[in-house]
């Protein structure tokens, strides 16, 4: 009896432990184009009636337009991911055109769902990234047109434009959303505020200059 009952035991671990590791590798279907306009709520996008998808709905025109970098950062991310393309649902990528002014900033950031890979189109970019905690690593390098740079999921990276004239660089990322956390905009911009105590200790200094951070606008790029 104690030898069955450990049987059965031990074939009831097997069936769960497979049903909690099971998982669809690639897409069901050929397509899933998003259905903007559901009310139902998923993880993504509703698969729009594939009796209805059209070429449009795998189309997006304007990344050969410059972005408008006249902000207090000096760039602009021109993104095409799901929003601007519904026939990227379910496939996991996107694409982004950054266009930098002489010193633009994309500024330190996160995608917390994607990997990305950027190409220098035009100009030369001080670009890099930085380890989780304990170590946090700088790994920087500048690159000049036609290189080529990756930043890991969810690291901290950033742009900057070394050079003494507009920068251009395109960028693929590893999701149909990747997601963007701005950290300076996610710390002192938060809406409500995060407290004063909060951030003072956590970046040891004065509830004055804290105060003067939230204070100020902090632009989305």
């Amino acid at each position: 009896m104690a030898v069955t009952r450990t049987f059965i035991f031990l074939a009831f671990l097997a069936i769960t432990s497979s049903l909690c590791f099971a998982s669809d590798p690639s897409p069901l279907q050929d397509f899933c184009v998003a259905d903007n306009v559901s009310n139902v709520f998923v993880n993504g996008y509703v698969c729009k009636n594939p009796e209805f998808v059209k070429a449009d709905d795998f189309f997006f025109c304007g990344l050969n337009k410059p972005g408008d970098t006249s902000n207090p950062f000096g760039s602009k991310v021109t993104q095409a991911n799901v929003a601007q393309i519904p026939g990227l649902n379910t496939l996991g990528v996107s694409l982004v055109r950054i266009d930098y002014a002489p010193s633009g900033l994309n500024p330190p950031h996160t995608h917390p769902r994607a990997t990305e890979i950027l190409v220098v189109l035009k100009g030369t970019l001080y670009v890099g990234f930085v380890t989780s905690n304990t170590d946090n690593k700088l790994f920087s390098k500048v690159l000049n047109e036609g290189d080529v740079f990756v930043f890991p999921q969810g690291l901290i990276h950033f742009q900057f434009n070394h050079g003494p004239s507009n920068a251009v660089a395109f960028a693929g990322l590893g999701s149909q959303n990747p997601g963007t956390i701005t950290i300076a905009n996610a710390v002192f911009g938060s809406k409500p505020p995060i407290s004063d105590d909060v951030l003072g200790k956590a970046f040891q200094v004065s509830k004055e200059i804290i105060d003067k951070l939230q204070a100020q606008f902090w632009p989305h790029n």
